[in-house]
């Protein structure tokens, strides 16, 4: 599926102002992937790397990759060892927590498009010696990013028991869910100004201090649950309300450690109210950019959105199963997220340098990788499944719901990562119509209908189900593997910058 071909067309390639690299949003939690402009070579005051090369090795690919893939491995320990603690409060409270993350799944995938938006044009004003313009991109990605947060937060803040009505939760769940509902998304305003910093921190090429913060956050939250959801140390035993609370005040910890680096760091992100003022006139510009990216975004969370209502017709036990287990692969997509961004950057760097065939080894070498370490972690995970299970929950009936679907989603573990990686390479072409149209495929076309026709069709057991998740993954992998290798994306930078 990710063969490199032999010969490809060769076309002249250069740097376009429509280049923005976006992440796919196929991962959760998510973090802003594409982290280096396409085609920025140069840095005002931060020492940005030298001009794009040839002969792109897997080791370039490696280094570019590992501190997304860090960065999530922490992402990920914090989300597990969340639901492990909640897991020992019950399934109401486990189910609980899998619809609130589905709303929470969703604002992030906003946030996150713009934090690309943010991304692309704070590289581009780096790359032209422009610091200026580089603040009042982050300024205006400020703006729109608390803008929409405010709007979803008070729109969950209103109406928490219609959303989870909507996604079809028991009333005991939906119950118990309530007050960690407003809690968790409560915290959405400061997650949303947190993920902007850290995209303009990804902007300048500075991966070491997200990496950091994140480290920070994940000994807060770990030890906020520790004390709030158990009662230890003489805090008050306060379970799933406790778990809320840790989650809006780890997000308060990670913005204000964003917001400390930015004051210590070099010119480009320290904004001052100067800059934000004058950049309300690159609102529509940064709205123009972020559009397809909250388009694909939104396309794929709303459908997972609808597959999770579909559980539903299974019960709690099968809610609480889908969001142990999509915790615990999580690590299984985290390569792929990696590969993503490396991919981006050494496609966009190479057409910037006129090298169309050195982008395509890259996309493909990139693949390739991903497709050999999703194998060895599908394998590990599904082999392991049951005595990990164990370790999250000690309910018997989740324990044995979370076999099959483990087993399931660790088969669509290697076209996961192909698709990954593709879709990476292509945004960072500035091809970002093809993977929202595989995203729009994938769960539209096969995983949405086949899990509704397997579950009130036909009324088959929930295995059936979690089976429709193979069909989505391979048919984006198939997807974005033709359009790549057919490389009109490579025609398209070409003839946009000629």
């Amino acid at each position: 599926m990710a063969r490199e071909p032999s010969e490809e067309p060769s076309e002249p390639g250069g740097a376009t102002e429509n280049d923005d690299p976006v992440e796919d949003p196929e991962s959760s939690p998510a973090i802003p992937s594409a982290v280096v402009a396409s085609h920025a070579a140069g840095s005002v005051a931060y020492g940005a790397g030298a001009s794009p090369a040839h002969g792109r090795t897997e080791r370039e690919i490696w280094r570019l990759a590992w501190p997304v893939i860090l960065a999530q491995v922490l992402a990920s320990i914090v989300s597990l060892i969340d639901i492990a603690m909640v897991g020992r409060l019950g399934r109401d409270s486990v189910a609980a927590v899998g619809y609130t993350t589905q709303f929470l799944n969703l604002a992030q995938s906003v946030m996150f498009a713009v934090g690309a938006a943010c991304v692309a044009m704070m590289a581009r004003a780096i790359g032209a010696r422009a610091p200026d313009r580089a603040r009042q991109a982050l300024g205006a990605s400020l703006w729109i990013s608390a803008g929409l947060a405010s709007v979803f937060t008070a729109i969950v803040l209103a109406f928490p028991h219609e959303l989870l009505d909507l996604l079809g939760a028991e009333p005991a769940v939906r119950d118990t869910a309530i007050a960690y509902f407003r809690l968790s998304l409560g915290s959405t305003l400061l997650l949303a100004i947190a993920i902007t910093l850290e995209s303009a921190f990804r902007a300048v090429r500075d991966t070491r201090t997200p990496m950091l913060i994140a480290l920070v956050v994940t000994l807060a939250k770990t030890g906020l649950n520790y004390l709030l959801i158990f009662g230890n140390l003489g805090a008050p035993r306060l379970e799933l309300v406790g778990a809320g609370l840790a989650t809006f005040l780890a997000q308060g910890v990670a913005l204000g450690g964003f917001i400390f680096a930015a004051s210590r760091s070099g010119p480009v992100m320290r904004v001052a109210l100067a800059d934000l003022r004058a950049s309300l006139r690159l609102l529509p510009e940064v709205t123009r950019i972020a559009l397809p990216a909250v388009g694909e975004r939104v396309v794929l969370n709303v459908a997972i959105m609808t597959y999770f209502a579909v559980l539903g017709h299974f019960g709690s036990v099968a809610i609480a199963a889908y969001t142990i287990g999509t915790r615990l692969l999580s690590f299984s997509w985290i390569p792929g997220t990696g590969f993503s961004v490396a991919a981006a950057t050494l496609v966009g760097q190479s057409l910037g340098g006129g090298d169309p065939e050195g982008a395509t080894r890259s996309g493909w070498r990139a693949a390739r990788l991903a497709l050999g370490v999703s194998i060895v972690l599908g394998i590990s995970f599904a082999l392991l499944r049951e005595p990990i299970a164990r370790v999250f929950t000690n309910d018997r009936g989740v324990v044995e719901a979370l076999g099959p679907f483990m087993l399931m989603l660790a088969l669509a573990q290697p076209p996961m990562g192909v698709h990954f990686t593709l879709g990476g390479a292509l945004r960072g072409a500035g091809d970002t119509w093809t993977p929202l149209v595989a995203a729009f495929l994938g769960n539209w076309a096969f995983r949405v209908p086949l899990s509704w026709i397997f579950a009130q069709g036909f009324d088959l057991d929930v295995t059936w189900v979690w089976a429709a998740l193979i069909a989505d993954h391979f048919v984006r992998a198939v997807w974005l593997t033709i359009s790549f290798r057919r490389g009109r994306w490579r025609r398209k930078v070409g003839a946009s910058a000629r």
